[in-house]
């Protein structure tokens, strides 16, 4: 027994399928931009509370009168792990020093 395929390649056929492949490549863009932004956004989010800490860490010490050496503002200023810098913050609110508060 034969089966006709010829209509898999027909130039309706061909269009459809074209007009699939188009209609999904639009719909992975839309997708893909949104997942984008999404992300973009978090990690916004992410930078601008390290920055924050960062900051509020080394307005705390100042304000304490504790000494921040140019290396340890470098270190302070290059840490992304919001963990670390939290426990900088918890640490600079009673220190005696600046390496009470980087101790590891």
């Amino acid at each position: 027994m034969s089966v006709d395929l010829s209509f898999y390649r027909s130039r309706t056929s061909q269009r459809l399928r074209a007009e699939g492949r188009a209609e999904g490549r639009v719909e992975g863009r839309i997708e893909g931009r949104t997942e984008g932004l999404f992300e973009g956004r978090v990690e916004g989010r992410v930078e601008g509370r390290v920055e924050e800490v960062i900051d509020k860490t080394l307005r705390l010490l100042e304000a304490r009168g504790i000494d921040i050496p140019d290396s340890a503002r470098e270190h302070m200023q290059t840490c992304t792990d919001l963990d670390v810098l939290d426990r900088w913050f918890d640490r600079a609110i009673s220190a005696a020093d600046i390496h009470e508060v980087l101790a590891e």
